[in-house]
């Protein structure tokens, strides 16, 4: 039998195991790794696929013949599909698992990107990075989800930060792809190659990729699954007949994940997580997508302005610290920060263009700054949410968040179309991160509770 409790006492007694105590009190495992590398590689991927796109667009102005304000709908279109997969997804996984749902999305990214690749007209195009972002949108959130729920506490925002980091890392991996196979194959096999990798990503999910031990118990599955999973974890078998989660979150009456999400008690959370990161996604969007096409019209040539942009999302790196310093510190407030330097380098990116290696700088640091902030966002809401509302928390924010992408994307191009200068676009661009910040202060004055620094190793709290 498996059971949700916040009364029993924890840890191994008398044949019941808290599974939070379990994993604090275990190193972190071989197993455990498997499912941190397995998380990484979706998102890596969901990170390649969704960036794709902005890499490609100047080759397709050239062969289409199409305008700049023109591919604003194929630049949006995953953004609106990712905005759907995962407001849809959430509640499914906290339904049905973490794992079904992520081999699903998998799976639809993967065969609707190498689809892509044969499209004939940007109409077709268009559609096709609808159903990719369905796909895209489903994977990440409940990625973040399933990989927090094998952490122990005192670990969690590091290891979901650095299982984060293969969104940007994929993003700047596609654009130095791109750079190089664009003049050699053409754009589509930019498509074909972010399609093919996740078919056969999805193989590996079936074999290894386990359900979170935290969702089992809450859903009250066989103890035997429970068991299988934790011996996994830990040498020596188990013999407990009966496994129970404590939950520091309180969970109310609410009757499913949507309804604890926007329950009294998590609702200024809930509206502060979904600005902050609208606000991140803006800057994101706007930059990853025109940035190429930006540089050009500056005067740098095509391939070098695609280098230079690809060195945005490569910073992303920098969440692993920033992970470590939420573990420690107060983490609204880490990132908060973060949101503020960005909006300073992003600025300073628009008054950079006449020097190619000041640029070069610039781009670098701004992007690590603002992808680590970006990046943290996630391990923010998996923390502040109990189990029973995680998945559907995270894949809200990211999905509501996902709107700020398609604001960004239509916001520069609106820019350009009202012909405001190359520093005055940056410098519009560049308040979104003041308003992240923002939001992340409300949220800590609101929920101060949440935001202290995580249990270190001989202090572990029940989740």
């Amino acid at each position: 039998m498996a059971n949700t409790t916040s009364e029993l006492p924890r840890g191994d007694r008398s044949g019941v195991v808290d599974v939070q105590e379990f994993l604090n009190s275990h190193r972190f495992s071989g197993f455990q790794w498997t499912i941190f590398f397995l998380c990484f590689v979706i998102v890596l991927l969901d990170g390649f696929d969704t960036a794709a796109i902005g890499f490609i667009a100047p080759s397709l102005i050239k062969e289409w013949g199409v305008s700049r304000p023109a591919l604003a709908p194929v630049l949006s279109a995953a953004l609106f599909g990712l905005a759907a997969g995962a407001l849809l997804s959430g509640p499914l996984a906290d339904r049905i698992g973490r794992k079904r749902v992520l081999i699903g999305s998998v799976l639809l990214f993967g065969g609707a990107c190498v689809w892509s690749g044969s499209a004939g007209s940007l109409s077709e195009l268009t559609v096709l990075r609808f159903i990719t972002g369905l796909g895209l949108g489903a994977a990440m959130p409940n990625a973040v989800t399933l990989m927090s729920e094998y952490c122990p506490d005192r670990q969690r925002s590091l290891l979901t930060n650095a299982m984060f980091c293969g969104f940007p890392l994929g993003a700047a991996f596609g654009g130095f792809l791109a750079a190089w196979m664009i003049p050699h194959w053409g754009w589509r096999s930019v498509l074909y190659l972010g399609g093919a990798a996740p078919l056969v990503l999805a193989l590996l999910m079936l074999a290894l990729l386990p359900e979170s031990v935290r969702y089992m118990v809450a859903r009250g599955m066989p103890a035997a699954r429970i068991r299988a999973a934790l011996e996994r974890i830990s040498r020596r078998p188990l013999q407990a007949q009966t496994f129970v989660l404590t939950e520091k979150k309180a969970v109310g009456n609410a009757g499913s994940g949507a309804a604890l999400v926007l329950s009294r008690a998590y609702l200024v959370g809930t509206l502060m997580l979904w600005l902050a990161y609208f606000m991140g996604l803006v800057i994101f969007y706007a930059l990853i997508n025109w940035m190429p096409v930006l540089f050009k019209d500056a005067g740098l040539d095509p391939q070098t302005a695609t280098l230079i942009a690809a060195l945005f999302p490569l910073g992303g790196v920098g969440a692993v610290f920033s992970g470590w310093l939420m573990d420690r510190f107060n983490a609204n407030l880490t990132i908060a920060i973060g949101y503020v330097a960005t909006a300073a380098c992003v600025y300073a990116i628009g008054q950079t263009i006449g020097s190619v290696g000041l640029l070069m700088v610039m781009v670098f640091v701004g992007g690590t700054i603002m992808n680590t902030a970006q990046s943290s966002m996630p391990a923010l809401a998996a923390a502040f949410y109990p189990t029973q509302g995680r998945a559907t928390g995270v894949a809200w924010m990211l999905g509501i968040g996902r709107f700020g992408g398609i604001a960004g994307s239509f916001l520069v191009a609106e820019l350009t179309r009202r012909q405001l200068g190359f520093g005055h676009i940056f410098a519009v661009v560049a308040v979104a991160g003041l308003v992240s910040a923002l939001a992340l202060l409300v949220k800590q004055f609101r929920h101060p509770e949440d935001g202290g620094a995580r249990p270190m190793a001989g202090e572990a709290l029940g989740h």
